[in-house]
């Protein structure tokens, strides 16, 4: 069964900084965000992910964050934790805490940095799963990671571990996506916004999208209006979102959407070092892009 359906944001995680100049994370604002995104149909809340900066958290930082977003979400929508990591044992801590904490799915990224194997792949994935009752997607992003789940290891992890139930796929590779679709053994999200559309033509069923944290309706309706049959219209909805999102993927994720964000005045744009704030002239092309995107004429 599907943790869901359409348009997951891979929410920012807010900061503010202490008057000893620490930066740590704003619980106040998390709360609020969580609150607009259920107000504006997005379909899941993916916290303290790749786009939530959870790799400059500390794990008490990391899992209290996860812990209160639940919190907030009071079962309203479902949240789904970012809990990979580097070494398997400290994968399995980060996934069983939050599976303690009541989120309803974990993302998995694959092991970055000193990577794996496919074999190692599978033991990764395997260890995690039996650590936990509670479904698992399995994230694809070789240009983060190094490293690329091939489609028949991601096929038969899907097939070995029953809670493994689906693939967040942001290699840009829509032929992976076809032979992992081909299978039938994991429901298949798309991890890049420019190619909602394409996977979902090729047997996906949603989005883990940083547009939605600015654009949530919209997102959602991408996804819905294929779901429902009118593609044309999730097509036009796809084409008319390909400038603000080259504008959020200007720099390195998560530096302009913590701008965007801040520019909405949902929170802070404070982001962690060694990412910096968005420049001025990238920053001139994010407001234009977002102005024409929430202008646009619409049929």
């Amino acid at each position: 069964m599907s943790i869901f359906k359409g348009s997951g944001v891979a929410l920012v995680t807010p900061f503010i900084r202490t008057r000893r100049g620490k930066i740590v994370v704003d619980y106040e604002n998390l709360q609020k965000l969580v609150e607009y995104h259920i107000a504006n149909n997005t379909d899941s809340i993916i916290i303290c992910g790749t786009t939530g900066e959870s790799s400059t958290l500390s794990d008490k930082e990391h899992l209290n964050t996860i812990r209160k977003c639940v919190d907030y979400a009071k079962g309203r929508i479902p949240v789904i934790a970012g809990t990979g990591s580097n070494e398997t044992p400290h994968a399995v801590k980060l996934c069983t805490k939050a599976a303690e904490y009541g989120a309803d799915g974990l993302l998995c990224v694959t092991p970055y940095y000193n990577k794996t194997n496919q074999e190692g792949l599978k033991l990764y994935y395997k260890r995690i799963a039996d650590a936990v009752n509670v479904p698992i997607i399995m994230y694809n992003v070789p240009s983060r990671t190094g490293l690329n789940i091939k489609p028949e290891t991601a096929i038969a992890i899907g097939k070995e571990n029953e809670n493994v139930v689906a693939i967040k796929e942001a290699s840009g590779n829509l032929e992976q996506v076809r032979e992992i679709a081909k299978s039938n053994t994991l429901d298949i999200y798309s991890g890049n916004d420019d190619q909602i559309y394409d996977v979902l033509k090729e047997g996906g069923i949603g989005v883990i999208s940083v547009l939605a944290n600015i654009f949530p309706q919209e997102t959602h309706d991408i996804v819905y209006e294929y779901l429902n049959g009118r593609k044309e219209v999730s097509y036009r909805l796809q084409q008319e979102s390909l400038d603000v999102i080259n504008a959020l993927f200007s720099d390195v994720n998560p530096i302009p959407v913590k701008k965007a964000v801040e520019l909405e005045g949902m929170c802070s744009g404070i982001i962690k070092e060694p990412l910096i704030e968005l420049d001025k002239e990238k920053t001139k092309q994010l407001v234009k892009a977002i102005d024409a995107f929430r202008n646009r004429k619409t049929v």
